[in-house]
């Protein structure tokens, strides 16, 4: 029986075959190339009694089975062992009753992964073949006329077939890319037969703390690793499946940069990486670090130095967006925008209390109001729109529940009130919506009435040019909100408040959610809106029905605790006198006007509880401040 303390006795020797020795007296490290570099000075060393190596530089150590097994690839404790006796020309004894076993931790490991390493074994080994082609590395210029170092070329055991006078590429200890380097070669690029596909640099997958290039090529790869980067290849468009297959078992520490060549096939290829690494939640980003090149080596080649700055800039993209996310890097910006909104830091709601309240009107910011069924919220909000379009500014109202007709007929109703309280005329003489839109009541309408009408059609013209509306039917969502507000300011130049009329109807983010999910979700992106627009979201919202005869408070709102937690004003409108013992809710709504109370339930940066007092006129859609 070979014991495994006399084989441990080569180390050296091994050591000596598969690397050479560096300024002083360390080795060229076989796993991480330390001691290729500038000064030529390893960090593998070999301990006194001969046993043991260590490299400083990376970190790796053990005995020769460890080495073997890492620079080979070979994970079996027998099969290091019969691969060494190969090398060292020995052939094992065993005794009758004992066979060269590994320890039974590591049998039972090992029993384990048999089945699935079955064909890795059976294929054949070319770690020798890698090791004597890389000894004659020096026999071709082929690598370093694609700009690669030494440092490169025996860290990755690059070498050369001399009796097939073709470049040799390890990807696995059983394939290889074999490239001739005559020109009239009669196959330029050659794999062994039979021999399965691999990722190139595999082994940096879920371990390295740099950001992994995804490249095309094992030349592309090694050229992104020469200038400091850190890369695998697919070894050619079709294996994108190869390396899902990759991912899913080592998970990048770091999002993967998809860098392909720059051609069709590499944007197809990249496009379904893109799609199936997005499925397995594994974050990525693509980028062209080649410039007008078609891939990596080309770019090496032809402008090094604006090659390494691309990777480099491109590995260190992300750290940046996380670092910028440093308040310093806002200061200025915030300054900026301060000056930028000197005059126009907020927007009148038209209602002067209210205002006042409100520190001077809408700010950026998402503002809700609700109340209980034909209390007039809609009305309130639409009469804030025109007053804001009367300003100037744009307000762009999405109604998913009425109609433009309807929206545009009660603006002028309003506006045939308020000329009649101007006035000082009857108030019964203005005109209701109906009596607005319905042709066959004009033939009775005298002289005054036409004027009355004629006259509030020509206020609301004077400023209907600033109101967008978009009509839904149960197809707009916070999705399409967030759409027509990025087209409104697209084409017109101007940020517009928005209006929601209401969000309980908001089409659903997804069918299968419950109403509350829906809601929660489609507050957070109005939310989202606000800020990302730095815009007022004006959201109208429902009441729970067990609140219609008490007072308003925050509990009252619809189905959702979003709208509690993401709003920055919360308003509520009660009728007047809601919550004492003998209310009647519907006796208070018979009343002409009605007395309607507006009460700040939050303000996230102002006052709280407070109450303002309203005339509503539900006739004539028109809220009068007392």
């Amino acid at each position: 029986m070979i014991e495994a303390d006399r084989m441990k006795d080569n180390l050296k020797a091994y050591v000596e075959q598969i690397t050479e020795k560096s300024k002083g007296g360390m080795y060229i490290c076989p796993l991480c190339g330390s001691g290729n570099g500038k000064n030529k000075t390893g960090a593998f060393s070999i301990t006194p009694d001969g046993k043991n190596w260590k490299c400083f530089a990376c970190g790796d150590g053990g005995d020769i089975f460890n080495l073997i097994g890492a620079v080979e690839g070979i994970r079996d404790y027998t099969e290091q062992l019969k691969r060494l006796s190969e090398i060292f020309g020995i052939t094992p004894e065993r005794s009758r009753t004992e066979k060269i076993t590994a320890p039974k931790s590591e049998r039972t490991e090992n029993e384990q992964r048999e089945n699935a390493k079955r064909s890795v074994r059976e294929a054949r080994d070319f770690a020798n073949f890698y090791l004597q082609a890389n000894k004659a590395i020096g026999q071709t210029d082929y690598f370093k006329k694609r700009g690669l170092s030494d440092e490169i070329i025996n860290r990755f055991k690059l070498g050369y077939d001399v009796k097939n006078k073709c470049v040799i590429i390890p990807v696995t200890r059983t394939y290889y890319k074999a490239r001739a380097t005559e020109e009239n070669a009669e196959h330029r690029f050659n794999i062994p037969k039979g021999a399965q596909t691999a990722i190139f640099n595999k082994k940096v997958l879920g371990h390295s703390e740099k950001q992994i290039f995804v490249a095309e090529g094992e030349i592309d790869a090694l050229s992104i690793i020469e200038v400091g980067g850190e890369a695998i290849a697919l070894g050619g468009v079709g294996n994108t499946n190869k390396l899902i297959e990759a991912v899913k078992e080592s998970k990048p520490k770091k999002p993967l940069i998809l860098a392909l060549d720059n051609d069709e096939a590499g944007e197809k290829a990249a496009d379904k990486l893109s799609e199936e690494l997005t499925a397995l939640n594994i974050p990525f980003y693509r980028v062209n670090p080649y410039g007008g090149y078609k891939d990596a080596n080309e770019a090496l080649i032809n402008d090094r130095e604006s090659f390494t700055k691309a990777v480099q800039e491109a590995a260190e993209s992300e750290k940046e967006k996380y670092l910028r996310r440093s308040n310093a890097y806002y200061i200025q910006s915030f300054m900026d925008g301060i000056g930028k909104s000197a005059d126009t830091s907020y927007i009148p709601t038209g209602f002067e209390k209210l205002d006042t309240v409100l520190d001077g009107g809408l700010f950026e910011g998402l503002y809700i109001i609700g109340a209980i069924s034909s209390l007039g919220k809609t009305t309130l909000v639409m009469q804030m729109a025109d007053q804001i379009a009367q300003q100037g500014k744009n307000a762009l109202i999405f109604s998913l529940e009425m109609a433009r007709n309807e929206i545009i007929a009660k603006s002028i109703s309003r506006h045939t009130v308020q000329d009649i309280l101007k006035n000082g005329g009857n108030i019964y003489s203005a005109k209701t919506t109906r009596g607005i839109t319905t042709g066959e009541r004009w033939k009775s309408y005298g002289d005054n009435e036409k004027r009355l009408i004629s006259n509030a059609v020509v206020d609301y013209t004077k400023y209907a040019k600033n109101i967008y509306i978009s009509e839904g039917i149960g197809n707009i969502g916070a999705e399409q909100v967030r759409q027509t507000v990025q087209e409104h300011i697209t084409f017109t130049g101007n940020t517009p408040v928005a209006v929601i009329d209401y969000i309980q109807i908001l089409a659903p983010y997804s069918e299968r959610a419950t109403d509350k999910q829906n809601i929660d979700k489609s507050v957070t992106e109005l939310k989202r809106i606000s800020r990302d627009f730095k815009m007022p979201v004006i959201g109208i919202s429902s009441f729970n029905r067990s609140n219609y005869k008490g007072v308003v408070t925050m509990e009252a709102f619809k189905e959702s605790g979003a709208i509690e937690y993401s709003s920055d004003v919360l308003i509520g409108l009660q009728l007047k006198g809601a919550g004492e013992n003998d209310f009647d809710v519907t006796e208070a709504k018979r009343k002409s006007p009605r007395s309607v109370e507006l009460v700040v339930l939050k303000n996230r940066n102002g006052r709280t509880g407070e109450k303002i007092d309203f005339e509503y006129y539900p006739m004539f859609n028109y809220f009068r401040e007392l």
